[in-house]
């Protein structure tokens, strides 16, 4: 016999399994809308160039628009700690850089965001390495002169960085420790800035990021002494590392890639994992942005959050033993 006691009871069962069935729904539905995708840095830049060329393709595999948004300031802080603000929906992601905002947890008393908590890693988008530039005429011509010289003129030789507390910076300071030299770090607002003085010979040296200086190495305006990655560089493989010229173990490389705020559920992050993951095998991606300087190659969640902890671990040591300070 039916009554209300009846028709309320089925309405109740009926709300509990809509309830329960409604984030699958909605993670199995995803993306239904446009995704945001912050870039801590200004528009043009190499973070940027690399993150529009993968967010375009990433965009037709998602058959949802993909909106690159730059947030640029207080060393990527600021773009950093808004997605780490932001609902945990899968609807905003950070374009990461790992050593800066590996180095902000300890050179910053208060980042704004807790690199480790606060963002969930999605998967390693590329890398930038780095190496030692000078001018033509410097008087060196690999690690081993570079190092006699300046130990022959502590305190006189020059590192210049695009920023204090930077990676560039930070690259320098691991050099100087761990070939036992003494080089006054010369801090300049970006690398456009820096490179005039380089070339003029105003400041000694630089360890800075391969890209803006391909075409002044083709042009003779610089030389290089050694990049700092582990492994030589595709770009100039005939120039040695830092690590074969008598410095074992001397690693410095840029790597980015994509976060989402913590908390967002795991379908929608292993989602994200794949597509990204099959636009970064794209070939004819893969070649544009190398001839740009930039290395692009994917990574599991898992292998992202472990340079992250070892990034994290690395800088932190470097900034105590140089105890440097925010200015």
């Amino acid at each position: 016999m039916f009554t209300f006691r009846n028709l309320a009871s089925s309405l109740i069962a009926l709300a509990a399994i809509s309830t329960s069935i409604h984030p699958a729904q909605a993670q199995d539905a995803y993306p239904s809308k446009s995704i945001r995708v912050v870039v801590p840095f200004p528009a043009g830049g190499a973070t940027d160039i690399l993150t529009r060329g993968i967010t375009e393709k990433l965009a037709m595999r998602l058959n949802q628009p993909v909106i690159v948004e730059n947030k640029p300031g207080g060393g990527a802080n600021i773009g950093a700690a808004f997605v780490a603000k932001s609902p945990a929906d899968g609807y905003t992601m950070l374009m990461g850089s790992v050593g800066s905002h590996s180095i902000a947890q300890t050179y910053h008393k208060n980042p704004g965001y807790d690199f480790r908590k606060d963002l969930a890693p999605v998967s390693a988008a590329g890398t930038l390495g780095n190496a030692i530039f000078v001018a033509p005429d410097f008087p060196a011509n690999n690690v081993a002169d570079l190092v006699k010289l300046a130990k022959a003129k502590p305190g006189e030789l020059t590192c210049g960085s695009s920023g204090t507390g930077g990676l560039i910076h930070l690259t320098c300071e691991m050099f100087k420790s761990q070939a036992g030299i003494n080089v006054l770090h010369v801090p300049y607002k970006g690398t456009s800035l820096l490179i005039p003085d380089l070339l003029s010979g105003r400041v000694s040296i630089t360890l800075d990021t391969i890209p803006p200086y391909l075409q002044l190495l083709k042009n003779g305006k610089v030389k290089v002494l050694a990049v700092t990655t582990k492994d030589r560089s595709p770009l100039l493989p005939d120039v040695p590392t830092i690590a074969e010229s008598g410095y074992p173990g001397f690693d410095s490389l840029a790597v980015y890639g994509f976060f989402v705020p913590a908390g967002t559920p795991k379908p929608i992050i292993d989602k994200l994992n794949k597509e990204i993951n099959a636009v970064l095998l794209d070939p004819e991606l893969k070649s544009k942005l190398f001839e740009l300087g930039i290395e692009i190659k994917g990574s599991t969640p898992e292998a992202l959050q472990a340079v992250v902890d070892e990034q994290i671990k690395k800088w932190g040591n470097v900034i105590r033993q140089a105890n440097i300070k925010p200015e």
